[in-house]
């Protein structure tokens, strides 16, 4: 007896759809099917109705006819046909019903023969693959694990249709409605299949229209900019706030609600919310009815604690609202918050505060009463530290600004999360857990830690518009052996500046609230000036140094840091480039006409022994990427304790972020500096302060402040001569200066999730700021032998440095200054060969005057490496100073 027909599966080139139609116990002309029997005589003959008023027999033997992978007697547990059971039309129905309740078989039937029962049943396939054509959004990592089907699993239509309807889920939480997927089977041997599920993503459906009805007080364009779901525009084409997600509609409804409830209008309700596909499942209309109600003003609002250490009558006077201002349901939420939070510093871990609201719909007002009730003082049974399997308990639990026995303190407890946090060893959303004690007045606290990797081993390679080509190494580990220890080492690579560096720091020494560390250094630098667009190096300063800090706090966020500096310097230039044999006195020395007055005083060796003092506060949030709070920091310096040089140095640095809602925030930020030499000496170049690209966007490096510029005068051709002045055939030389100052504005501006993700920072700024404070160059003679002029100023006060050389026919011509040897006595061909013509030595930049630069700057975390691009305009500058419109910085890790 059939108890079902099964649809023919066949593929067009090894492919054809599935059928999925289950077709158990189909009705056949009206009768059941478990109706019909086979004719005993006849083995293939036709369905005919069974003899419903026929004897019924027994089983004597019941066989199973098809089997492969399954075991006859595992497909008989399957139903509930027994041998020596009486055999029947409806027990013959009941056990179709099992197998098919199995959903392994593909076809099975039934016979009956004089007792002797056969069952004959096809296997449904086993999966071999299941392939997945068309996804480009979700990648199959995303959508296998997902899915019920699997290779080695037997087939089963139902999985099919479920897993149809979970990768249609998949996209539709991408906002693609109009994903369609259609399953295939690929017929193989050995009763084998492949499965193919065909997807069609279809576009991204969007929010093509927010429509709001019922709304007087307010405008659908301020209503719409209180949402999150934002429509479909042009300007809006980073964004993926205009995709459709019925998460984000249930939240806007919370939004538009929050925002009447802050407006006073305390009946507001939203009365339907409904989102319509369009017909081609591209875009979706969304359309609010809206209830406003009427608008309250605050009536009588008095608070009353039953908490001893709170009078009721001071804390109503303290309230900001007050009887007659418009009803704000966000302000009242915000008090209750404040109350807790201030009941929290008291003691009372527990203390509920509940507002009492009376509406009166007569005069339309709104009483409120804040009823802070009655709680026992908490006290701090126990300190848990949980999760850490590397850190020490110690680590943690000195940043505990409570102890076992304390006095509960809600703003102590934060503090202690908050310092926890930034010591980066564990997950960013740390919180300190708050548990009910072993009585009401004891509580316990738990810092449940997950511990994340704190070594960093990393490799660098990129290319600076300051430093070229660019190749680091470090490797640091900020929680050495589980005490809090950091070590580091690091090497860094360039065109112009090679350096290497190695650090400890112990936070905690013998487990005090003091901090000590050390650096080992040393750093060769190449200095450069321009000539032409050519960036030539000038001269090299090699510092080998170490550095000794000790620092202590003296309250919860200001701290004081001592430290003492030792440097070794060595200031070189190349001989055979810049020294020349003089004759009056005879000397062979730095020439001041080929490497400028103030280079020539910078050369030699020095030691500085230096001992300083910084003054530090700190409440930000974040230490790398702050989005509230204050830093400040005043730092003293003197040299002079021993060593060659002396000089004393003050600077400071303050900084101040505001967040200003929906993702946007606004930084202030200054620092300045001044050196002055000490026991009679003048400051060195290489101590100076240099200010341009990157400290000033919209500058060179070194582009700001005093300078020496060196002009060529040449002959015009006529007999006489000109000076040439175009910035791009003059020698450049920066000076540095004694004191500087910087001040910054930047506004931190959102973009969309989407573009979140890729880790982009738009901001625009505004830059200001002045390098001053150097002498002005003296009258000096060239120092070469007969036919060498004194430099004489010109109507500006320039010098011009100028050589004067006899002719055969006894007139004077100016002509150029050169060196006829180089240091090993040789003729020194390049001077000779590349003459140093007559000059004019300007002097510019030495003013405090401003600079001001404005523009627009993107932080991007990009898979090359951290890059920063700025564009800039200069709006002021001084004469002299070297004005940049776009700069950037990119690296790479590999």
């Amino acid at each position: 007896m059939s108890g079902r027909e099964v649809a023919d599966s066949r593929v067009g080139s090894g492919f054809g759809k599935l059928a999925l139609a289950l077709m158990c116990g189909t009705v056949l002309g009206g009768i059941p099917a478990a109706a019909y029997a086979q004719d005993v005589g006849a083995q293939d003959g036709p369905l005919i109705p069974a003899d419903q008023s026929a004897p019924t027999q027994s089983i004597t033997e019941i066989n199973v006819v098809g089997a492969e992978r399954l075991e006859p007697n595992t497909i008989l547990s399957y139903i509930r046909l027994r041998v020596g059971q009486p055999y029947s039309a409806a027990a013959a129905d009941q056990a179709l019903k099992d197998l098919a309740a199995t959903e392994l078989f593909s076809d099975y039937s039934i016979q009956n023969n004089n007792g002797i029962v056969t069952i004959k049943i096809t296997e449904n396939p086993v999966i071999n693959r299941i392939i997945l054509e068309g996804n480009k959004r979700i990648k199959n990592d995303k959508i296998l694990p997902e899915i019920k089907l699997s290779p080695r699993q037997i087939f089963t239509r139902s999985k099919v249709r479920a897993d149809v309807a979970r990768i249609i889920e998949l996209y539709k939480r991408q906002g693609r409605f109009a994903a369609s997927v259609e399953p295939k089977m690929v017929q193989l041997s050995q009763n084998r299949v492949d499965v193919v599920f065909e997807i069609n993503e279809g576009p991204k459906s969007k929010v093509r229209q927010i429509n709001i009805i019922g709304n007087e007080a307010f405008s659908d364009g301020e209503l719409r900019s209180e949402m999150l779901t934002k429509q479909t525009r042009f300007t809006r084409f980073f964004s993926s706030k205009t995709s459709y997600d019925p998460d984000r509609l249930a939240f806007d409804q919370q939004k538009l609600r929050q925002f009447y409830l802050t407006n006073g209008y305390a009946d507001f309700r939203v009365v339907s919310a409904v989102a319509e596909l369009t017909p081609d499942k591209k875009d979706f209309i969304i359309t609010y009815v809206v209830e406003e109600g009427k608008r309250y003003k605050f009536g009588d609002v008095k608070v009353e604690s039953q908490l001893r250490d709170f009078d009721s009558e001071a804390m109503t006077k303290r309230l900001p609202m007050h009887a007659g201002d418009w009803y704000n349901a966000k302000q009242v939420e915000d008090m209750v918050d404040q109350f807790s939070e201030l009941a929290g510093t008291f003691g009372y871990a527990f203390a509920q505060v509940d507002p009492e609201f009376r509406r009166n719909k007569d005069d339309l007002t709104m009483d409120v009463t804040y009823v802070i009730k009655e709680a026992p003082r908490v006290y701090v049974e126990r300190v848990d530290v949980n999760g850490n399997t590397l850190t020490q308990d110690k680590v943690v639990r000195r940043e505990f600004r409570v102890a076992e026995g304390d006095a509960f303190n809600s703003l102590q407890v934060k503090r202690s999360a908050a310092r926890i946090k930034s010591l980066g060893y564990f997950q960013e959303n740390f919180e300190i857990d708050q548990k009910q004690g072993s009585a009401p007045d004891k509580i316990l606290l738990e810092a449940n830690i997950e511990e994340q990797p704190t070594g960093q081993l990393q490799l660098s390679a990129g290319f600076s518009s300051i430093e070229s080509f660019i190749l680091a190494a470090s490797i640091q580990q900020r929680n050495f052996r589980g005490r809090g220890q950091t070590v580091g080492a690091g090497v860094n690579w360039s065109r112009y500046s090679r350096s290497v560096n190695l650090s400890f720091t112990e936070p905690y020494v013998f487990d005090r609230n003091i901090s000590t560390g050390i650096n080992i250094y040393r750093k060769d630098y190449n200095s450069f000036n321009y000539l032409s667009s050519n960036r030539n190096t000038t001269f090299k300063q090699a510092t080998t140094g170490a550095s000794l800090r000790v620092g202590v706090p003296l309250t919860e966020y200001m701290s004081l840091v001592g430290s003492y500096t030792f440097n070794y310097d060595d200031v070189s230039l190349d001989k055979n480039r810049f020294f020349t044999d003089r004759q009056n006195p005879p000397a062979f020395e730095c020439d001041p006409l080929l490497a400028g007055r103030y280079l020539c005083e910078a050369l030699g060796t020095r030691t500085s022994s230096i001992v300083g003092l910084t003054l530090g506060y700190n409440n930000l949030d974040n230490g790398y990427r702050p989005t509230r709070g204050t830093s400040v920091s005043l730092t003293g310096e003197y040299a002079g304790v021993g060593g060659s040089v002396h000089y004393a140095r003050v600077s400071g640095k303050a900084a101040r972020y505001w967040p200003l809602g929906s993702g946007f925030i606004f930084s202030l930020s200054a620092e300045g500096g001044a050196i002055k030499g000490m026991n009679g000496d003048d400051v060195n170049l290489t101590d100076r302060f240099f200010l341009g690209e990157p400290q000033m966007r919209g500058f060179d490096i070194r582009g700001i402040g005093p300078r020496v510029l060196r002009q060529p005068i040449i002959s015009d051709g006529n007999g006489g001569t000109t000076i040439v002045t175009d910035r791009d055939k003059v020698s450049d030389d920066a000076l540095g200066g004694n004191a500087y100052y910087i001040g910054r504005a930047e506004l931190e501006i959102p973009l969309g999730s989407g573009m979140k993700e890729m880790g982009l920072r738009p901001s625009i700024f505004m830059d200001i700021g002045a390098l001053w404070s150097v002498r002005t160059p003296a009258l000096q003679s060239c120092g070469y032998p007969d036919g060498c002029s004194f430099p004489v100023r010109d109507s500006d006060g320039n010098q011009l440095y100028l050589q004067t050389v006899t002719n055969t026919d006894g007139t004077k011509t100016t002509t150029s200054v050169t060196s006829p040897t180089a240091p090993d006595g040789s003729p020194n061909t390049a001077q000779m060969t590349s003459p140093i013509s007559p000059f004019r030595e300007v002097f510019l930049g030495n003013s405090s005057s401003p600079r001001i630069s404005i523009g627009i700057g993107v932080n991007w975390n990009s898979p090359f490496g951290p890059l920063r691009i700025d564009l800039a305009k200069v709006l002021r500058k001084v004469d002299g100073d070297d004005t940049k419109t776009f700069s950037f910085n990119v690296g790479t890790q590999f």
